[in-house]
């Protein structure tokens, strides 16, 4: 019994140590602007800028390959943090890719819901609770606004509502950035 206690804490050293020799050996440098792109972008991976979600569209952005004015949930606010932290000037919502809108949150009409899961499956962060043929519901400070479970319901039970500003439900999602001109209408 005492060797085959040891001979599994050896097994366990050895591959704790395999392990950790390749986390150092494997290591991926990620690039600093695209993280501190991703840092300002909404995080609702909507895909409504053309790209699977915040962080392909932040890898193309500091790559150059897009513009900083393709996401409409973030509007002007994440169009002018991006233009000030990559030095470039801000530009208005590009039109193709939607217009700006107010914080918005699902909604399910729970008595017309059928439990059929396709919500479930299209929403990227995980916001709505259910389970097959059961009725669902939305965790509304979990919804991110994206849409996305609206166009898989069979039988429309979901629609868009905007969520009410209060000063529990306010925040600021984005890094502030002060410039110069901040800092003096501030004062001392």
């Amino acid at each position: 019994m005492l060797t085959a206690v040891l001979a599994l804490a050896g097994l366990a050293i050895a591959f704790g140590l395999l392990l950790g020799f390749a986390s150092v050996r494997f290591r991926v440098e990620s690039d600093p602007v695209v993280d501190k792109v991703d840092a300002i972008l909404p995080q609702t991976q909507c895909g409504q800028c053309g790209f699977a979600g915040c962080r392909p569209y932040a890898e193309a952005i500091a790559a150059g390959e897009a513009d900083i004015n393709r996401c409409p949930p973030g509007g002007e606010t994440v169009i002018i943090a991006l233009a000030d932290l990559l030095g470039v000037d801000a530009k208005a919502l590009d039109e193709e890719v939607g217009a700006e809108k107010p914080k918005m949150v699902a909604f399910v009409d729970e008595e017309n819901c059928i439990g059929c899961t396709l919500c479930l499956q299209a929403c990227p962060v995980d916001a709505i609770l259910g389970a097959a043929k059961q009725m669902h519901t939305i965790i509304e400070r979990e919804c991110t606004g994206c849409e996305l479970c609206i166009e898989p319901c069979p039988v429309d039970c979901i629609e868009m509502r905007e969520l009410p500003q209060s000063p529990s439900t306010w925040k600021w999602p984005y890094p502030q950035i002060h410039t110069s001109d901040d800092a003096a209408k501030e004062g001392p």
